[in-house]
């Protein structure tokens, strides 16, 4: 029903419990997700995640005959500076993500680009330069069980929250194992074109997360910003680009109950322009 290349985040359906979600994915047409793993945006996965979670997780989607494209997590401000055992917390959680990530048959564990927060805690370059480190490691360990790493590196709420820091931090990370996740909502939202970013990162982009934004606001629903979707999907194609899209409709603009037909009208929107 919707272009094989096209899918869903979970996070679209963060209200309802994953087995819901899940279900109202599929029963839309949808057959690939991006899992959200995000403590505190969306818990279809719990944060202390134990054997028994992973496998728990796992069973529910295989159960709704969905696959899943990649899961999105987030193990602390890789920009701070935790002491010995606040690294081995997060190397610790790393794993785990990393153990769902192949359990699940998912092709990448996507990372922010930083805290919450678009102050650096030492500085500018000293922060990025850390995001970037911890990135690049986190790829190491990845590529180590086989899977992909993956950074959102335009978030407009996080360290890396404009295209200038964006692609200081692509830079920092060429030549390493981290590829990076394109959301047209927080490109717009920064102030930005699509268009630009997508040239920057021409031939490092590994993903793309859609939803509507204006300047300042990432949380609308397609059709009810200003993101030139056919113009990025043209500078995708422009580009290459040969990965796959997800709807990640977090709106503010829909209640619960127009969440699945928004949903099933932007993947249909989202198909004629693929």
């Amino acid at each position: 029903m919707f272009h094989d290349r096209l899918g869903c985040s979970s996070i679209s359906f963060r209200h309802l419990p994953l087995t819901e979600a899940l279900a109202t994915m599929a029963g839309l047409g949808f057959e690939e997700i991006d899992l959200g793993a995000l403590p505190g945006v969306c818990d279809h996965v719990p944060f202390e995640l134990t054997d028994a979670d992973i496998a728990d997780v796992a069973a529910r989607v295989a159960d709704s005959g969905l696959r899943v494209r990649s899961v999105n997590g987030d193990i602390g401000d890789l920009n701070s500076t935790p002491d010995g055992a606040g690294l081995a917390s997060r190397a610790a959680h790393l794993d785990r993500l990393l153990a769902l990530t192949c359990t699940v048959g998912a092709k990448a564990l996507v990372l922010p680009c930083g805290a919450l927060s678009p102050e650096p805690v030492t500085g500018l370059d000293e922060d990025i330069d850390r995001v970037a480190q911890q990135l690049a490691a986190a790829g190491e360990r990845a590529a180590a069980v086989g899977v992909g790493l993956w950074t959102e590196s335009l978030h407009y709420y996080r360290l890396c929250g404009t295209l200038d820091r964006a692609l200081a931090l692509a830079d920092r990370l060429e030549g390493t194992r981290v590829r990076h996740v394109v959301d047209l909502s927080h490109v717009v939202a920064s102030g930005s074109r699509p268009e630009d970013a997508i040239a920057a990162l021409a031939g490092r982009i590994a993903h793309v997360h859609l939803r509507d934004a204006v300047p300042g606001n990432i949380n609308l629903s397609i059709g009810n910003g200003t993101v030139d979707f056919a113009g990025a999907l043209a500078a995708l194609r422009e580009a290459r680009f040969d990965g796959h899209f997800s709807l990640e409709l977090e709106a503010h603009d829909l209640t619960h109950g127009e969440r699945p037909a928004a949903a099933a009208k932007a993947a249909s929107f989202i198909t004629d322009l693929i």
